[in-house]
């Protein structure tokens, strides 16, 4: 019985598949442990919600090359956003659980689409706020480009080229979906 997962738009270009996410997820994992083999302090931060997902994945990855635990935890990053009081809404909170000392550990941050680096200063501010790491680290499944703040990932997925006008859209088994990232056109506002 194959499972049943939520379409996306016909008009959406697939430009990773299953396979690829996977083989970038392994990638990213042994470059993490060739940048420093010492993992006892590594911790795996994923930002909520598809940085979350793909977080658990590479920390998965690692424990099962290594076969030793590695820290996992979540962080959101809602009220740390630069356009929160640009936001007609009201924000959705989802709640942070970093369940290890922040203080002196070796933080990979992961996220799905790097884009402006907007999102990762928030998350850098609000980790900021639980201790001071030896070290902060950047995963991305997709880097889209056009940078607004001096921000760059140490361990890339795939580097998607784009138009500015474009969105990168990642959707994921954990979410419904069959593994993919997707560029799509920008609707007209």
């Amino acid at each position: 019985m194959t499972a049943k997962y939520k379409p996306v738009p016909r008009e959406w270009q697939l430009v990773m598949d299953e396979e690829t996410i996977s083989r970038a997820i392994s990638r990213m994992s042994f470059e993490i442990l060739e940048k420093d083999r010492d993992i006892k302090n590594l911790a795996i931060v994923g930002i909520r919600t598809g940085g979350e997902y793909l977080g658990k994945r590479l920390q998965q990855e690692i424990q099962r090359i290594e076969g030793t635990e590695v820290s996992y935890g979540v962080i959101d990053i809602t009220l740390y956003r630069d356009d929160l009081s640009s936001s007609q809404s009201q924000p959705t909170l989802r709640g942070t659980d970093l369940p290890f000392r922040i203080a002196g550990s070796r933080i990979v941050l992961v996220d799905d689409v790097l884009f402006t680096g907007r999102t990762i200063r928030s998350a850098l501010d609000a980790i900021i706020d639980f201790g001071r790491p030896r070290r902060v680290e950047l995963a991305v499944l997709c880097d889209r480009g056009y940078r607004e703040l001096p921000i760059q990932a140490d361990y890339v997925g795939k580097v998607i080229p784009c138009q500015r006008s474009q969105l990168v859209r990642v959707r994921l088994s954990e979410m419904g979906y069959r593994d993919g990232a997707y560029l799509i056109e920008r609707e007209e506002r």
